[in-house]
């Protein structure tokens, strides 16, 4: 018997069929452009260029945006490895070598499809390590995950111009009983991963996401990233609050804080991994703060943490959150004074802002000009 390559036809599959990876392909666009234009949202909220100002309302909206781009991307892998299984019999095609247009043709679509799919599969398995803390790798996530989602859209883009017109066909074509049971299975898997990981953003999922990497619980009810020995955190006999403006300086001891109006809000927390959890945060306004002492109120403000080695060990605090009356220098969680893995003696709390950036053992306010 003579040995051949395969060839599309050897392929019986009722999956390898148009009318089954366009429909799969079809949701997994979906899920790639959620995932990306959420991404986009994330990075502009953390990393804001100068002409975009995050907003503060409503307060969940950090919480739900990001909620959506890791679940969105999480819902992606079993739609792509569905999609990569019904479309993998064409890899066997030969490529034409006349006309040199076709072949051209041919060549482009391939490369194409090259590099989608290792953009798609970096950004996803990238993701995936992020969303659990694990960082296996020496370069910075943040940017390097920010720019592959660059190419992977570009490329997606054209992969969608190259088979519109098959991909069109494949979805007028009515999938026979066979094909719809493959399609029922991909739906399933996709919904039964995304229910099993949503736990970390959706509170009253936690029971049955078993694939949830952040329990609902922790130090004081919430759960902590970072940890006070992990930061290295010493808090000093003689902490004080440092307040600065152009033109002055305050100090201010905890005692001084705890003596000034205290206010409550309900807010969540809500990290880039896609964990989220609500607490009723108390302390001092920071525009109160700020008039306490004299100092403008409605500027940005920049904030330092006792932290002096991390990423954000220092953040800035936008005007239009500066000013916010939700956003607290906060001294108490759910009625207990700060844990050390929460941020004390204060941190700073504020509607619909990025984790990272809601800067905990807060050390210093300095209002910019």
């Amino acid at each position: 018997m003579r040995l051949r390559p395969p060839r599309p036809e050897d392929f019986r599959s009722p999956a390898h069929a148009p009318a089954v990876s366009a429909r799969i392909g079809l949701w997994l666009g979906v899920a790639f452009t959620v995932c990306f234009l959420t991404g986009l949202l994330s990075h502009a909220a953390q990393h804001p260029p100068g002409w975009f100002t995050w907003p503060t309302r409503p307060v969940s909206l950090y919480r739900i945006t990001q909620s959506a781009h890791v679940l969105s991307g999480v819902a992606a892998i079993p739609l792509l490895l569905a999609k990569l299984w019904s479309v993998y019999p064409r890899l066997f095609i030969r490529p034409p070598l006349r006309p040199p247009a076709a072949a051209l043709a041919h060549a482009a679509e391939r490369l194409s499809i090259l590099v989608l799919l290792c953009a798609a599969f970096f950004e996803l398995a990238s993701g995936l390590f992020n969303a659990v803390q694990s960082y296996p790798w020496r370069f910075f996530f943040v940017e390097t995950h920010y720019a592959v989602g660059w190419i992977a859209a570009g490329a997606l883009v054209v992969h969608i111009g190259v088979k519109l017109s098959t991909a069109s066909a494949g979805l007028a074509e009515r999938p026979d009983p066979r094909r719809r049971a493959f399609l029922r299975i991909a739906w399933l898997s996709t919904g039964a991963v995304v229910l099993a990981t949503a736990g970390n953003a959706v509170p009253w999922l936690s029971r049955v996401s078993v694939l949830a990497w952040r329990s609902p619980g922790g130090p004081q009810g919430l759960p902590v990233n970072r940890t006070a020995a992990a930061a290295g955190i010493r808090v000093p006999a003689d902490w004080r609050l440092a307040v600065a403006w152009p033109g002055g300086t305050a100090h201010l001891t905890l005692s001084q804080l705890t003596a000034l109006r205290q206010h409550t809000a309900t807010l969540p927390i809500a990290c880039v991994e896609g964990w989220s959890a609500s607490a009723s945060w108390t302390g001092v306004r920071v525009t109160d703060l700020l008039a306490a002492v004299g100092a403008p109120t409605d500027r940005a403000v920049r904030v330092s943490s006792l932290e002096r080695s991390g990423l954000y060990a220092t953040s800035l605090l936008p005007s239009a959150h500066a000013t916010d009356p939700l956003t607290l220098l906060a001294l108490r969680v759910n009625g207990q004074t700060l844990s050390p893995d929460h941020g004390y003696p204060c941190r700073i709390i504020a509607p619909s802002r990025p984790g990272v950036l809601q800067t905990k053992w807060v050390t210093r306010l300095e209002v910019l000009v």
